[in-house]
């Protein structure tokens, strides 16, 4: 099942560089009930910088999200955003202790872009992934 995880994946990255979706298209797409769908959206809205005022929001509410791969992609994505992204200080201080251990290390290494002094020194503990 992990190969077939990475391989999905592998696929929604490549299908994200192909054509143009406006940003309000991806930001729906954050909600959509296809776990490809909103994968493609959340790794695909931080290359939008130049619309942060929406995107940030969006990706901080895609840290909700049940699939932990979304979850990751959101703390990564909002950690391109640097300081733009200040607003998701809390909600990626909240991620630090996600049940999915990559979840908690995309949230420290984005809080370490948009506000180093908030990010962990070491590792947060957390529970320990099924």
């Amino acid at each position: 099942m992990c190969r077939l995880r990475r391989f999905v994946l592998v696929v929604a990255l490549f299908a994200a560089g192909c054509g143009k979706e406006s940003t309000a298209r991806l930001i729906e797409d954050l909600k959509a009930p296809d776990p490809l769908t909103r994968l493609k959206a959340v790794r695909t809205l931080p290359q939008r910088q130049e619309d942060a005022a929406q995107v940030v929001p969006a990706l901080t509410e895609a840290l909700k999200d049940d699939d932990a791969e979304i979850r990751k992609g959101a703390a990564f994505g909002l950690g391109s955003f640097g300081e733009q992204a200040r607003d998701a200080v809390p909600a990626l201080s909240g991620a630090l202790r996600d049940r999915d251990s990559g979840v908690r290390k995309a949230a420290g290494i984005a809080l370490s872009y948009i506000d180093p002094k908030r990010a962990p020194k070491t590792a947060p503990p957390g529970p320990r992934d099924d």
